[in-house]
């Protein structure tokens, strides 16, 4: 499966330090419904994603408080695509093992 979306970059709020990207609620819901019972730990979903040119793998995490996945974003990736907190991005995520 893969999708693009945009979203706004934020911080987590139980450790500053990491930057993530939230997927929009409606993506997020099909995300938990196709996945039920494949993730891995923490309820984290193996993707490859990419934001201009730059191309990373990783995974994505669900946000029980916000009821969505959200995608870490490395410094590299960050630095790359100039994002800071509170800027607007695309992002295209393809999901892996499906």
């Amino acid at each position: 499966m893969k999708v693009e979306f945009e979203g706004t970059v934020r911080l987590w709020p139980a450790n500053q330090k990491f930057f993530l990207l939230g997927l929009p609620q409606t993506l997020s819901a099909d995300i938990f419904e196709i996945s039920d019972g494949l993730t891995n730990g923490w309820g984290s979903l193996k993707v490859e994603a990419r934001i201009g040119a730059t191309v990373w793998r990783t995974s994505i995490f669900p946000d029980s408080k916000l009821g969505i996945f959200e995608l870490p974003l490395k410094l590299e990736v960050r630095k790359q695509n100039k994002l800071d907190v509170g800027s607007v991005t695309k992002c295209e995520i393809e999901l892996l093992g499906f």
